[in-house]
Formats: structure tokens, C-alpha cells, sequence
């Protein structure tokens, strides 16, 4: 036998209501429906008149039906709002790439402008990015604090006075339970509130906050609207969905349950001696936040740095693993810049070596310690100015120890070893044609150079003329 419907308007019912128990038909339905959701706006004094407000779009159940039913109370009531689509691309493959595609149809449907972010634009990360570095563990924290600054990117680009988000009484229980389970009183006080956001930045309103799942769901059923059902597929590992399994059985034995924590949470009080973190400004984005600096840019900061896990867990954890991550890369830092002055070092030791090894016109040995200057004839000493090649330049001359230069340069000891060295008494052209006289006087020995006046050698010099003279390409015409 039909069953009425409970308002007593004729007609036979189609549905039991899981929020009252009532027996309704659709129409009836549809008026409670939508007449529940325009009392919370009111007494919540959500809208303006005039004001442009941005329906988060997903694609899924609730924002669909959210943006269906501003659509009709904004028509039905004049409310005078501007009401525009704002949609969020986390970059999730198979699940967020079809969602969208639903948020288009809606824009059509419902004749709303469409304005779409992703996480890759703002972030320079996706989802599956992000997933692939941290796992499939505390993935919904990244992606939960990214997509709520995304709508207040987007806000601030479509300029709007408010964002209605399409959060129902089933999700405000679950983050009750969630906060109550994690001892976060901060966000217990704050989760029951039917609008959030502090002095200067951009509230969020959640016109659903008294309206069941299972009701929304009915709406759209019989409505028939497009929305897009899938769940997505880094969701089942969250911490969420026990609640929500606690919430669903709770609800089979008192389906008030709900609305009975939502109750608890708004009516909860808290020791005045219990300092609780207010919303402010982040430093950095300039985004709303509770610390100095916002989770966001502290996530964004881990993954950017190769410390994926930075923004997960207590905030000393997080400075912890800053702090770790800093003094690594000051000790890099430092490593890097004595490298760079070792090789600024070594490259000017190249450079000495290579001015040592520049021809000279010196090509005689004029250290006068030479072994071979030296040798006794019929036991006479005869004073030979020739450099011994075999002696000196090999790095047996006393004048030429501790002279790494010539030691270094195999080529040129080579042709010493190969070619003999002229007196050095003689004079000995040049390139040019021009020779160079080279007297003694007093101990002392003096170049005469040409007119252009290119080197002089003195008795400081001696330590170091032996290789000067040898060491020299244009000792080479010698063996010519």
C-alpha cells in the first residue's frame, strides 16, 4: 500500500528523508530541501547584495548540487549575487583529467563563468609528482593545504567577496571526529564554523553545513544531474575515511548522530588559560595562515628541497629537519668555495710556470755553479762557460736545485738532453736580428739587451739564470 506524503499535499511518497525520518514525494522534497539550505544562508548572512561569489567547483556531488541550488534560490529570493565557477586541477591521472570534464558541463548547464587552476601552474607540482616523492602516506596533507590556497589564488584573480565551498554536514562530523581523535583544538573550534577567514582576506562560506550526504545525493538522483561520481585514487589510504567509517556506522544506530557532533563541536568550550593560534597573514605568500609562515610554503619549501616529509608532523620537527638540511648546505657551500680557490691557486701556478718558460736572450749558464764550469785539466782548473746539458739542466747543476720548472717541462729537457748550448760569451742573435753583449765586471754579470730593452740580469738574479738560460726554445739555433 503507498505511503502519503508526510506534508499532506496528495500525493503518494518516494523517499524517506535520513535527516527527519519524514515520508516525502519529490516536489515536497525538493522545497524542504532547498528551503533549509536558503535558512542557513540567511541566518548565516553568507551573501550580499551584489557581491560575486565563486562556487568551488569539483565535478563531484555536493558542488554540483551546490551550484544548482544558488542557481535557483538566487533567481527564486534575488539575492543579487554574480555567481562564477572556480574549478582546481591537482593533476591527479584518471580521476581529476575526467572531473573536469564534468565542471565544463556544469558551466554550460548552469551558464556560470569557468575559471580553472592547477597545481602545476602555481606549485610547479602535480599530484602524482608529489605522490611519487612522499608515497601514498599523508599525501591528502599536501594536496588538502594546496587546494585551499588555490581557491584563494583564484579568489584574489577573479576578484570575488566570498568562495561558498560545497562542504555538508557529513564532512563537518568527520573533521570533528578527526580533530577530536588528534587532540587539535585549534581546529576543532574552527571546522564548526559556517564561515571562516580572517580580517583581510577572503572568507569561505558553507552554504551545505546542515545538509545531509545521503539527502544531496537523493537531490541529484532525482534532479538527474551531471556529476561526477569516482572517488579518487589516493583516497582510501586517508586519514579521513576511518572517521568516516566510524561516522557511517554511528549513523545506522542514531541517524542524528550527526547533527549531534556537529552540536558538540559548535558548543564546545575551551579553558581561557588554553592559548589557541589566531589566522593571520603568511610572510612569504601572503596567504591566510596561523604561523608565521603558512603549511603551504613550508610543504612547497620540503619538496623544492629534496625533503618531501619537511612539512609533515609537529612544526619542531619541520625546523628540525631545516636546520639539518641549512648546515649541509653550508658545509657544501664551503667545500665549494676552497675548491674554487684551490683551483685559482693552481691556475695561477700555471701561469708562473708558463712566464718562467718564455724566451729569454739569456743562453748561457751564468750561476757559475755549475759542475761543469768547473773542470780540472791536467790538474789545472779550467773555467768552462758552456752549460753542461747532462748536469745542469737535469737538475744536477746547484744552481738549479729546488727550480721545479724545468723538471716539470719534459719537452724542453728533452731538447736540452738532444741539442748542446753555444758559449755564452757569444753573442747570440735573436729574432730580430739584434744581439746581446753580455760582460763582466766585478762578480757581477750584465746583460746589455737590445734597444728594446727586454731583460737585465744582476747577481739576484742567479739563482734562477741557469734554468733562464737553458730552459729557452730559442736555445734550439744552437744545434743548428
Amino acid at each position: 500500500m503507498p505511503i502519503s506524503c508526510r506534508t499532506g499535499c496528495g500525493r503518494n511518497a518516494v523517499l524517506k528523508r535520513p535527516k527527519t525520518g519524514d515520508a516525502l514525494c519529490k516536489e515536497c522534497f525538493y522545497w524542504a530541501f532547498e528551503a533549509e539550505i536558503h535558512y542557513t544562508i540567511t541566518k548565516g548572512e553568507l551573501f550580499n547584495r551584489g557581491d560575486s561569489v565563486a562556487i568551488a567547483a569539483s565535478g563531484g556531488k555536493d558542488s554540483t548540487v551546490l551550484a544548482h541550488v544558488l542557481k535557483t534560490l538566487n533567481q527564486r529570493h534575488d539575492y543579487g549575487l554574480n555567481l562564477m565557477l572556480l574549478s582546481i586541477d591537482e593533476g591527479i591521472t584518471g580521476y581529476r583529467d575526467d572531473s573536469l570534464e564534468t565542471v565544463k558541463q556544469n558551466r554550460d548547464d548552469y551558464e556560470m563563468p569557468l575559471k580553472i587552476l592547477s597545481y602545476k601552474d602555481l606549485y610547479g607540482w602535480t599530484m602524482d609528482e608529489i605522490v611519487a616523492q612522499i608515497g601514498r602516506k599523508n599525501n591528502c596533507t599536501f594536496c588538502g593545504v594546496f587546494r585551499r590556497q588555490a581557491l584563494d589564488r583564484g579568489a584574489a584573480l577573479l576578484n570575488v567577496k566570498c568562495i561558498a565551498t560545497g562542504h555538508n554536514a557529513d564532512d563537518i562530523a568527520e573533521t570533528v571526529l578527526m580533530n577530536v581523535l588528534r587532540g587539535d583544538i585549534a581546529r576543532l573550534k574552527r571546522c564548526t564554523a559556517i564561515s571562516t577567514g580572517s580580517e583581510g582576506t577572503i572568507p569561505r562560506v558553507k552554504p551545505l553545513k546542515y545538509t545531509y550526504e545521503k539527502e544531496i545525493v537523493m537531490y541529484a538522483h532525482y534532479k538527474k544531474l551531471v556529476y561526477f561520481s569516482t572517488e579518487c585514487v589516493f583516497a582510501p589510504n586517508a586519514y579521513r575515511g576511518h572517521a568516516r567509517a566510524l561516522l557511517k556506522d554511528m549513523e545506522k544506530i542514531r541517524p542524528s548522530c550527526i547533527m549531534d557532533i556537529i552540536y558538540s563541536g559548535e558548543t564546545m568550550a575551551v579553558k581561557e588559560e588554553v592559548t589557541l593560534p589566531t589566522q593571520g597573514i603568511c610572510v612569504r605568500c601572503k596567504f591566510v595562515s596561523s604561523q608565521e609562515v603558512c603549511k603551504a610554503c613550508v610543504l612547497l619549501e620540503g619538496l623544492n628541497k629534496g625533503l618531501p616529509r619537511l612539512g609533515v608532523g609537529k612544526s619542531s620537527k619541520a625546523k628540525k629537519m631545516l636546520a639539518e638540511y641549512n648546515a649541509k648546505q653550508e658545509q657544501e657551500k664551503g667545500s665549494l668555495e676552497q675548491a674554487i680557490i684551490d683551483l685559482d691557486d693552481s691556475s695561477n701556478l700555471i701561469d708562473d710556470i708558463n712566464q718562467s718558460n718564455k724566451v729569454t736572450k739569456a743562453k748561457s749558464c751564468r750561476s757559475g755553479s755549475c759542475k761543469s764550469n768547473n773542470k780540472v785539466s791536467n790538474g789545472s782548473t779550467v773555467n768552462n762557460d758552456k752549460c753542461s746539458s747532462k748536469e745542469c739542466c737535469t737538475g744536477k747543476c746547484k744552481s738549479n736545485q729546488g727550480n721545479d720548472i724545468d723538471q716539470g717541462n719534459s719537452k724542453i729537457n728533452s731538447l736540452l738532453e738532444e741539442y748542446g748550448i753555444n758559449d755564452a760569451q757569444k753573442d747570440i742573435p735573436n729574432g730580430n736580428g739584434h744581439g746581446s753583449n753580455v760582460s763582466k765586471s766585478n762578480g757581477e754579470i750584465v746583460e746589455n739587451s737590445d734597444e728594446d730593452g727586454e731583460v737585465l740580469f744582476n747577481d739576484q738574479d742567479e739563482e734562477n739564470s741557469c734554468a733562464g738560460a737553458c730552459g729557452k726554445m730559442g736555445s734550439l739555433q744552437i744545434g743548428f
